[in-house]
């Protein structure tokens, strides 16, 4: 029994390089979820069939579910050459948060420097995206037209400031869902292990929050591959921008 259900979310050094780096069970579950990711895909696109198994059914559903739905439909057709990075978050994402619904694991994403770290990195391309697209033009997004010159100075604040808070928005909704759902879940559960333990009426009456648990667990489930949806295509509709601008 954990002392609180936040204990499952400590960072915990499992190498330690000197006094300020350490290999950390996050790391080690990034890398575990690299490697779920590379297996999925070793074994969908080995030996491929004209009949797809079961592997290379999974990712060409979710190969033209990102394709399409996220990045032809709201990004455009100019950000096809961009699907790898969109494709390849998706599935990180996704496989971060479906890996921490297992037990005795680790949720990467319910960190926020993890999330933060994703999005800043995401941003930065982005901006880069639109830089080398629009060159100096690129300014222009932050002044949408038809605007009177004399609202000019604190429209170009409010979109700077809500431009830059897109990295805000896109980390803390990621990383609060995972960290509240599995809180909660952590709560119920001990709730009913407890009652469970105290005998009589108190073990029959466990079976309802049990009953909750189950049910959160599948709403869980849905929520992780949501928020990975979330994520992706605020991402998507970030690079549209970035591309067509106003």
């Amino acid at each position: 029994m954990i002392a609180t259900p936040l204990e499952q979310f400590a960072i915990t050094p499992l190498v330690n390089f000197g006094s300020l780096f350490a290999f950390t069970n996050s790391s080690l579950f990034c890398l575990f979820a690299v490697g779920t990711m590379y297996g999925i895909l070793y074994l969908s696109t080995t030996n491929g069939t004209l009949v797809p198994s079961r592997w290379q059914s999974l990712v060409e559903m979710a190969y033209e579910f990102v394709y399409n739905l996220l990045v032809v439909e709201t990004a455009g057709p100019k950000a096809q050459k961009y699907f790898p990075l969109i494709f390849m978050t998706f599935l990180f994402i996704a496989t971060c948060n479906l890996l921490g619904m297992t037990p005795y694991t680790f949720t990467v994403t319910s960190h926020i420097a993890v999330t933060l770290g994703i999005a800043m990195a995401l941003f930065i391309g982005i901006n880069i995206i639109g830089f080398s697209t629009h060159g100096i033009h690129f300014f222009s997004f932050f002044l949408p037209a038809g605007v009177p010159l004399g609202l000019a100075p604190g429209i170009v604040v409010i979109e700077l400031v809500s431009y830059v808070f897109r990295v805000v928005s896109l980390s803390v909704r990621l990383f609060a869902n995972m960290m509240a759902g599995h809180t909660l879940l952590k709560i119920l559960a001990n709730f009913a292990w407890t009652m469970m333990n105290a005998g009589g009426a108190l073990a029959i009456a466990s079976i309802g929050p049990l009953v909750v648990v189950w049910a959160l667990t599948g709403l869980e489930l849905a929520i992780a591959f949501l928020q990975a949806y979330v994520f992706t295509i605020l991402t998507c509709i970030y690079l549209s921008d970035a591309i067509h601008l106003h």
